[in-house]
């Protein structure tokens, strides 16, 4: 730890260490992908410099950093003389996010057979418990946000870091399209059901019935979003 002198020439330890831009430009864009995954920040909202400098107490220089790293990311798009903007999905891009959810979290279920253990079922079946629980509450952003950590931890368990990486900005991407909807489903219970065939087949080591049951789950997702999600379009593209 550095140290510095103090007033009477003593060396007096540094309690904290100075920012770098690099690490500050990271956190503001890791609270900005909060924003748009819970729907503070909605698909197609502005994002100035200006706010996110005064709000977070930081000069617009990191603030600027953060939006360009989010924009090679795919979650901010800018546009010349009028700013930065929240990524408004299409249909046909979040057809291809689910077309890449299916792919990338059958293969990480897959490889999660080869190395589950009774400890990692038990973690999943309490995290189904929890989305029944926030969907009997009405908490709607964190259930979805529990129904994403389920899927998270089967890709966890996978053990491929680079495949939890990748659906982590899947998963930002799919809650920014979800936002623009408002719920995915009537009934917020019907969200943690939809997960009980998938922990039981996981736990009785079942392959054939868990890639069935995934995909099953995962399309009939990809349905309903991108039927709901054209429906909340069109007062949205008229707004903008």
């Amino acid at each position: 730890m550095a140290a510095e002198r103090s007033g009477d020439g003593q060396a007096a330890e540094q309690t904290f260490r100075p920012l770098e831009s690099d690490d500050l430009a990271t956190r503001i864009a890791g609270q900005i992908v909060e924003a748009i995954g819970d729907g503070r920040l909605r698909p197609g909202e502005k994002v100035t410099e200006l706010r996110l400098s005064k709000e977070m107490g930081t000069s617009r220089a990191p603030v600027r950093e953060a939006l360009r790293l989010l924009e090679s990311q795919g979650l901010i798009v800018s546009h010349p003389r009028r700013g930065f903007f929240v990524h408004s999905y299409d249909t046909g891009e979040l057809e291809e996010i689910y077309d890449l959810r299916m792919c990338l979290e059958l293969h990480a279920a897959e490889r999660a057979l080869e190395r589950l253990i009774p400890a990692d079922v038990d973690r999943l079946e309490a995290q189904v418990q929890l989305m029944y629980r926030l969907g009997r509450a009405g908490a709607a952003q964190e259930q979805v946000a529990a129904d994403y950590a389920f899927h998270r931890m089967v890709c966890e368990i996978g053990g491929n870091e680079r495949i939890v990486k990748i659906f982590d900005t899947l998963a930002t991407e799919m809650r920014s399209g979800i936002a623009l909807i408002g719920s995915l489903y009537d009934d917020p219970v019907r969200i943690a059901e939809t997960h009980d065939p998938i922990v039981a087949a996981l736990r009785n080591r079942d392959a054939a019935e868990l890639r069935r049951r995934l995909t099953a789950h995962i399309a009939d997702a990809q349905k309903q979003v991108v039927k709901l999600f054209e429906k909340a379009r069109g007062p949205a593209a008229a707004r903008e």
